[in-house]
């Protein structure tokens, strides 16, 4: 520190602080950076990297942006999950004596941005922390931004997925985690592979006292009972911890973040990461973008809040009747009064982004064209208010009369701030003439000084007979007169040379000097002023917060309620009957997303009902490519849909609410724990297994396809039985597959019914009607769908010869098991029970004659299957059944190895 100067060393101390930050450090009209910082920032900005002492041994790396641009390089730093901590000349270097005072003024993070240049505008983000112990998790979230701020707590033996659904959900930039939730391998693994979010240490030392203390002082508050989260220390401490984060890298008023919302999971649908991903609510599986997804259908919003509001619902349907109904009962009456709603439209249509450019106002960033964009903002508010008292039903009519005009706020920024004001709030301009005597007065020295200028100008012109003569400004010299070298001959005698330039020659007159004086000094004094007052008028708004954030919420509800019945008009949607019944009943129901996406092709609409008694479990069956996916999603899509208040596509629809949506669609290889297809599909179904209740809606497609025939069979088969066991589960359900032999249990199980996808074959021909139809399918018609998707002619003809063959043994392999039966059905319905259905059902004897077949066991010494007669399959649980089913196969290979 003693060889380097007094800049460096106080350079090298600053930056000893925030060692894991970029540091851009303030000199003059440039943030520069050095050492490893420089290094990373010419890397990644490229940027040219050069040196201080450039070629004297010590060369000390640099780069640096200007501060005007500044903005745009921290956002390219922050897209790429770096943190910047911005260092400012905290004095005028005018009047500072020796080196400028500098400190860091704010450190942006990826979860505190608060710029809408890296921010989307129709999305949240989000900062959380999670904080862990032996009874589970507190879990907090904050929108510096919007000023959102909420807190749970996850208790129990899936507190751990609670957390994963959670992250899931709100889909963190940044994630502040304790020890205990560092040593939770679930969680950092879904974190590392689903989200990748920045992750900070919460200090061990960090207490829940210390956490309970912050939060009062920053509400001003004496307990936390008003907030809901008083009994729960895990939340409190979570919350604390986000708070606390935010003091130190902000540095600044958060005044703007005025509420603490306490939310428990059990109040809406249970939507595990699983299921959000596969029913695509809000982006893409394949390519992760808003095209394509439930969001994308219905946001017809057209302001940001009202379109992160709507993404809210869809995030988080409702389980409360009343609520929902609320919601439906609004969206009906707006859809009906369809003036009401284009005139409403085309109000919010006019607003800006409320809550963040509160935000800005809090924090001290926002400029005069944010307050103009505030006050075009508020000036609807009266007219949306009349145009709400026409509606009567009670959400609209609470809306109604919560809606704050805001008149006195309109009021302050029209009286005050230029109808176009300039960027920068340095260097005047922004004041309108009549709010401010004081300033009225150097405005009009200022402008007068001027005018005596360009009088000036030609009154010397006309006296000295130089055309070309012109009175210039700038901030070095301040104001001269230029003359070319080519008039010096006609320079009056009273002129005083100032600068010599290749062309010209500037001089000053001693009137002149004393107009600059003049004209310089209401310049400035106005200059400053005019910025005292706009801080002054900034504050005042600031004051205002929570009244204006009040009306903002208002604003996004309005917006997503039309939204909703803009959808509704649009695409024919209609109201659903939602109740705390046991049924689904939709008649004519229809994909939102697949129908959105078709251009001339008509979605095949179906029906669906579902209970809780003899219809509960429907099985599907059909060809792949017919539309069974599509089917059981839509049926999800509607459920999910009608509770979070939306017209659903169908002709009618009734939904008793669930509690859950489960789905189980499609597996792939999870790289990063090292679990094969299979495997990522079993914990899947364990999950159901563990979690579902009767009031959940299940959607299972393909289950156990992922291994061998027969295990695969087996694990779909007893995965049945138990989902559609009262006993166990009984929840409603919809199961697609390929095994057909699962089609027996409609006549074996209580609850279970078959459907297939509706087939017409047109000679060698096959058309997919995408109708679901009672019954089961009996071919899979798996050729068909190769010829489709391009397999070679050559290939498809030797597939039928091989499938023909195959057949064809078959047939003679169930003719000698059975002796005197040629049908696979009547194997099962000939034995005396259960057990013995299913071990014969997968018993094959060797033809002697014509079967290529060979037998699977000798029945008459097998232990395998003695073992297996004996199981009592209906005692065990899903993870007992399936490791009795592994020991079973073991030895079943060592039978086979010894045959």
């Amino acid at each position: 520190m003693a060889k380097v100067t007094p800049m460096m060393q106080q350079y090298l101390s600053i930056k000893k602080e925030y060692q894991d930050t970029i540091l851009f450090f303030r000199l003059g009209d440039f943030y520069e950076m050095f050492n490893d910082d420089a290094k990373t920032v010419a890397r990644e900005l490229e940027l040219t990297l050069t040196a201080r002492n450039k070629g004297k041994g010590d060369e000390v790396p640099m780069a640096g942006v200007p501060y005007h641009s500044a903005e745009s390089y921290i956002a390219k730093l922050i897209e790429k999950g770096y943190r910047v901590a911005i260092c400012e000349q905290v004095e005028d270097a005018s009047q500072a004596s020796g080196l400028v005072k500098r400190e860091v003024v704010r450190v942006i993070t990826p979860g505190t941005v608060v710029n809408n240049n890296i921010l989307e505008e129709k999305n949240n983000n989000y900062l959380a922390a999670i904080v862990g112990s032996d009874q589970g998790y507190g879990f907090s979230l904050v929108d510096v931004s919007t000023g959102e701020f909420a807190v749970t707590q996850l208790d129990g033996a899936e507190a751990a997925n609670k957390v994963i659904d959670e992250l899931s959900r709100i889909n963190p930039a940044e994630i502040l985690v304790d020890d205990q939730v560092r040593s939770s391998k679930p969680i950092m693994s879904f974190m590392k592979s689903q989200i990748n979010p920045i992750t900070t240490n919460i200090q061990e030392s960090f207490s829940y006292d210390r956490a309970y203390e912050l939060l009062t002082d920053h509400f001003e508050t004496i307990t936390l009972e008003g907030f809901g989260c008083e009994d729960q220390p895990l939340a409190i401490k979570a919350a604390g911890a986000v708070l606390d984060f935010l003091i130190e890298t902000q540095k600044r008023s958060l005044k703007h973040i005025n509420r603490l919302s306490t939310y428990s999971t059990i109040d809406y649908m249970v939507l595990d990461a699983n299921t959000r991903r596969n029913l695509e609510l809000v982006k893409t599986m394949r390519d992760k973008s808003k095209k394509g997804s439930l969001l994308w259908v219905i946001d017809q919003t057209v302001t940001s809040m009202g379109g992160r509001r709507l993404r809210r619902w869809i995030e988080q349907p409702l389980l409360d009747v009343k609520e929902i109904n609320c919601r439906l009962d609004g969206v009906e009456e707006i859809s009906k009064n369809i003036l009401l709603k284009e005139e409403l439209r085309e109000l919010l249509n006019q607003v800006y982004d409320i809550e963040r450019l509160m935000g800005k106002v809090i924090y001290g960033s926002a400029n005069a064209r944010d307050l103009i964009a505030l006050k075009s903002s508020l000036e609807i508010l009266p007219e949306v208010k009349g145009s709400l008292s026409e509606f009567e039903s009670s959400m609209l009519e609470e809306l109604q009369q919560d809606l704050d005009k805001l008149a006195d706020v309109t009021e302050l920024i029209a009286s005050s701030i230029q109808d176009e004001p300039p960027t920068t709030i340095t260097e005047g301009g922004i004041i309108k003439e009549g709010y401010d005597e004081q300033l009225d007065e150097y405005l009009d020295a200022k402008k007068n000084g001027k005018n005596w200028i360009v009088e000036l100008q030609q009154r010397e012109r006309k006296r000295t007979g130089i055309s070309s003569l012109k009175v210039g400004h700038n901030k070095v010299h301040g104001y001269y007169i230029e003359v070319t070298k080519a008039n010096l001959d006609a320079v009056p005698e009273d002129y005083v040379r100032k600068q010599t330039l290749s062309n010209s020659e500037r001089y000053i007159t001693p009137e002149l000097k004393e107009k600059e004086s003049i004209i310089l000094g209401a310049e400035e004094k106005s200059m400053d002023l005019e910025y005292q007052l706009f801080i002054y008028i900034r504050d005042r708004i600031a004051a205002e917060t929570d009244r204006i954030q009040k009306s903002a919420n208002i604003l996004a509800k309005l917006d997503a309620l039309i939204s909703l019945a803009e959808v509704a008009l649009n695409n024919n949607y209609v109201r659903p009957k939602v109740n705390q019944g046991e049924i689904i009943d939709i008649k004519s129901g229809r994909h939102p997303v697949v129908e959105a996406m078709l251009d001339t092709e008509v979605f095949v609409p179906n029906d669906t009902y579902l209970d809780q008694g003899d219809e509960r479990f429907s099985i599907i069956t059909g060809p792949n490519m017919s539309g069974k996916s599509t089917y059981m999603r839509q049926v999800a899509l509607i459920t999910l849909l009608a509770q979070m208040g939306s017209f659903v596509p169908a002709e009618s629809a009734e939904i008793g609410i669930v509690d859950r949506i489960f789905t189980r669609v499609g597996a792939s290889d999870d790289l990063t724990t090292g679990q094969s297809t299979f495997m990522v599909e079993m914990n899947e179904v364990a999950n159901i297994l563990n979690n579902a209740t009767n009031k959940s809606l299940i959607i299972l497609d393909e289950v156990g396809r992922g291994t061998s025939t027969y295990d695969g069979l087996s694990i779909a088969w007893a995965v049945i039985e138990y989902i559609s066991d009262t006993d166990k589960i009984g929840a409603k359900s919809l199961f697609a597959t390929h095994y057909h032999e699962l089609t027996e249990l409609e006549d074996r199980l209580a609850g279970i019914k078959n459907y297939n996808v509706a087939v017409q074959e047109e000679g060698e021909d096959v058309v997919f009607l995408r109708k679901i139809i009672p019954g089961g399918a009996d071919q899979s018609y798996g050729i068909e769908v190769a010829k489709r998707a391009g397999i070679p002619n050559l290939v498809i003809d030797r597939s039928k010869e091989i499938l023909a063959q195959l057949e064809e043994q078959e047939e003679k392999t169930i003719e000698v098991t059975t002796k005197d039966k040629n049908n696979k059905e009547e194997i099962i319905d000939n034995k005396e029970n259960l057990k013995e259905e299913q071990l014969q059902h997968y018993t094959l004897k060797e033809s002697s004659a014509t079967s290529t077949q060979m037998a699977l066991f000798n029945t008459k010494e097998s232990e395998v299957l003695e073992q297996l007669s004996q199981l009592d399959i209906m005692s065990l649980n899903p993870l007992e059944a399936m490791n009795q089913l592994y020991q079973l196969q073991q030895k079943a290979k060592e039978e086979i190895k010894e045959q």
